[in-house]
C-alpha cells in the first residue's frame, strides 16, 4: 500500500488515538510490526503549539519514516498553518481530524462534528492539500447522526480535493464509542474511491481485521483500542493474513520484558513526574485479567516516582512467573483504566 510517495511495509496502521500514540508507543507498535503509525492528534491553535503537551506530540524524534502528524481544528487557514508547521517538523504525511467524537473537540466544531458542514469541510480539505507538498490523508467517520450519515459525499469531495487516502471509522459521531461498527458503509466508499480506504473499528483479532479486510476490499486496517496494552496484536495480525494460522499469546516473561522496556521509554520520554503518572495507563492495560491485577493496579496507582513505579511493576511480574501464569489462562476482568 501507497501513501502518496511512500510504500508501507503492510497494511496494519495504529490510529491516532490522544493521550495514547505518543512516540513510544508508536515505536513499540512498528517493533511489533504495524507498517504505519498516525501520531496523536495535535490542535491548529497556534497560541497552544508550544505547550508542553503540544511539544511532546510533535516529537518525532529518530521515528521509522513515514512520519504522519494529525492536527484538528476547524478553521482552515489555521489547518493549513498547521500542516505547514508539522512539516516543518519533521512530518512527511498530514493527517486531518474529522473523526474524533469527543465533547471537547466537537464543541470547537472541530473533530467529527465538522461532517455538520460540509462546505466547511470542502474548504478546510481544499486548503490544506494546497499548503503542503507532502500527502494529506483524512480520517473520519461515517456522519455526524445516525441516520444522516453523509461519508459517500464526503469521501468523494476528499478525493477530488487531493486526499492521498482515507480512514474510515464505521461509527457516527452519535455512536462514540458505543454499538458496534458498521462496515457496509466502508465497503460502499471503497468501492467509490481510486485512493486507498483505510478500515478501522472494533478490529481487535487476527480474524476480524482479515473478515473486515475480505469484506470491505479496503486497502488496510486500522487498529487503535485493540492495540493498548497489546502492542503485539499487530504481530499476530501480520502472521494470521499471512500463513492463516494464529500465533500463541505471548507468555508472562515477554510481557514483562516489553512493559517494563516501554516504561523506561516513558519516563525517557515524558521525564520523572509525567512520566511516572502517563504510564499508569499503560501498566493497567498490561496487567488487564492478571491473577489478582485489580489489587496490584490500587497499589501501583499510589506509587508518586518513577524507580519504584518501575520496581512495583517488576514485583509483580516475577510473583505471576512464580505462579506460572500464562496469558491464555486468565480471567479477564474489570479494569480502572481512568486513575491519573
Amino acid at each position: 500500500m501507497y501513501i502518496g510517495p511512500y510504500q508501507l511495509s503492510n497494511n496494519l496502521i495504529v490510529a491516532p488515538m490522544a493521550g495514547v500514540t505518543d512516540r513510544p508507543f508508536r515505536t513499540l507498535c512498528k517493533y511489533f510490526g504495524a507498517g504505519h503509525a498516525v501520531s496523536e492528534m495535535m490542535t491548529s491553535d497556534k497560541t497552544l503549539r508550544m505547550s508542553k503537551k503540544s511539544l511532546y506530540r510533535a516529537n518525532f524524534d529518530g521515528e521509522l519514516a513515514p512520519i504522519s502528524a494529525q492536527i484538528a481544528g476547524s478553521d482552515p487557514r489555521d489547518l493549513a498553518e498547521a500542516a505547514r508547521y508539522q512539516v516543518a517538523n519533521g512530518a512527511q504525511i498530514v493527517d486531518i481530524n474529522m473523526g474524533c467524537p469527543a465533547k471537547k473537540v466537537c464543541n470547537k466544531l472541530a473533530g467529527s462534528a465538522l461532517l455538520q458542514d460540509e462546505d466547511l469541510v470542502a474548504r478546510i480539505l481544499d486548503v490544506v492539500v494546497a499548503a503542503v507538498d507532502v500527502p494529506v490523508t483524512l480520517k473520519t467517520r461515517l456522519g455526524y447522526l445516525n441516520g444522516h450519515e453523509n461519508i459517500l459525499r464526503v469521501a468523494k469531495r476528499a478525493e477530488q480535493a487531493g486526499i492521498a487516502a482515507l480512514a474510515l471509522h464505521g461509527r457516527t459521531r452519535e455512536d462514540m464509542y458505543l454499538n458496534t461498527a458498521r462496515y457496509d458503509l466502508i465497503k460502499e466508499v471503497k468501492s467509490l474511491l481510486s485512493i486507498p480506504v483505510i478500515a478501522n473499528g472494533d478490529i481487535d483479532s487476527p480474524q476480524k481485521a482479515k473478515y473486515v479486510l475480505d469484506y470491505t476490499a479496503a486497502d488496510a486496517v486500522m487498529i487503535g483500542r485493540a492495540a493498548q496494552g497489546r502492542p503485539w496484536i499487530f504481530r499476530e495480525i501480520a502472521h494470521y493474513l499471512a500463513t492463516g494460522k494464529e500465533l500463541a499469546a505471548p507468555n508472562i516473561q515477554e510481557v514483562k520484558h516489553v512493559l517494563l522496556g516501554h516504561l523506561q521509554e516513558l519516563y525517557e520520554f515524558y521525564g520523572e513526574y509525567s512520566g511516572c503518572r502517563i504510564s499508569r495507563k499503560h501498566i493497567a492495560w498490561y496487567t488487564k485479567g492478571l491473577r489478582s491485577s485489580n489489587e496490584f493496579r490500587q497499589q501501583m496507582y499510589q506509587v508518586e516516582n518513577t524507580q519504584d513505579q518501575f520496581k512495583v511493576v517488576e514485583a509483580y511480574f516475577n510473583q505471576l512467573l512464580d505462579y506460572g501464569e500464562i496469558m491464555s489462562d486468565v480471567q479477564v476482568e474489570s479494569v480502572d483504566l481512568l486513575q491519573p
